[in-house]
């Protein structure tokens, strides 16, 4: 085996990391550490949703000032200012 091969066989991500360590204590620990997960995605969903209602409010202050105009864009490439 290659020394590159041994030291990719060394490098773990941080998922197998926490998944030994984890299986390494008590149940009860085991569960808190779950919990403290649960947390953290839930943490990130609220997160999420309040950076999207705030978009969505800044979003509010322009509705009904754009009218869509559909265009031509060859007439648009046309015109008689770019000759």
């Amino acid at each position: 085996m290659t020394t590159y091969a041994m030291n990719q066989r060394k490098i773990m991500s941080t998922a197998e990391k926490i998944f030994e360590e984890v299986q390494a204590l008590p149940e009860p620990q085991a569960r808190a550490v779950l919990e403290f997960v649960s947390h953290l995605k839930a943490q990130r969903s609220a997160d999420c949703e309040a950076r999207r209602a705030v978009a969505l409010q800044t979003l509010a202050k322009y509705r009904g000032r754009f009218d869509p105009v559909k265009f031509n864009r060859d007439e648009l490439h046309d015109r008689e200012s770019l000759r």
